[in-house]
């Protein structure tokens, strides 16, 4: 049997068995775990959102969400983690891309390709960077460090929210927090 498919087929017994323990709900504690064996897979999140293995995409979105629940961003890079097991990814921008907004009052809820939900402010901010291109590239912060690319329709869905600021740029509020989502220049 080949040594990357046993791998893999470790990687989504363990996430399986972590995600379904019995009186456990939510995301898995990947943040407590420091196992022994650390690698590299050849697992690719492509800039939008897509997932592959070896160069073929995964297309089964229930183990693309199962895995996106035992991600974790360390200093040496984007692992997926199990208590036996951490292997490196690579990650060509987000691990997440923000594929809806919808704003309940001051607050901004994002929803992700993997469908994880998160509420904008202080302990999940909104950034936006110019890429190289001169676009900009807006972010949602996640969980522990992940962040999600927010899709340019839903960015354009803050635009439209967006207030003019004294700064001379668009800024939105989201549970009492101001972010600056670009220069007037920037999103026209």
């Amino acid at each position: 049997m080949d040594m990357t498919k046993t791998r893999l087929d470790g990687v989504v017994q363990a996430a399986a068995a972590a995600t379904q323990a019995p009186g456990k709900r939510g995301l898995p504690p990947v943040h407590l775990w420091n196992p022994a064996h650390v690698g590299d897979i050849d697992i690719v999140i492509h800039r939008d959102g897509r997932w592959s293995h070896e160069g073929a995409p995964i297309n089964r979105e229930a183990l693309v969400r199962l895995f996106s629940t035992i991600l974790r961003k360390d200093p040496d890079g984007v692992c997926l983690v199990t208590p036996v097991e951490k292997m490196r990814i690579t990650v060509e921008d987000a691990p997440f891309v923000a594929v809806r907004v919808d704003r309940d009052g001051d607050v901004l809820r994002f929803t992700t390709n993997v469908g994880d939900e998160v509420e904008a402010g202080p302990d999940n901010p909104i950034r936006v960077e110019i890429g190289p291109d001169g676009e900009p590239r807006p972010y949602v912060h996640v969980r522990r460090g992940l962040e999600a690319l927010i899709a340019r329709p839903v960015f354009y869905e803050l635009v439209e929210m967006a207030e003019e600021d004294e700064a001379g740029g668009y800024s939105i509020t989201s549970n009492g927090a101001r972010f600056q989502v670009g220069a007037l220049e920037t999103v026209r």
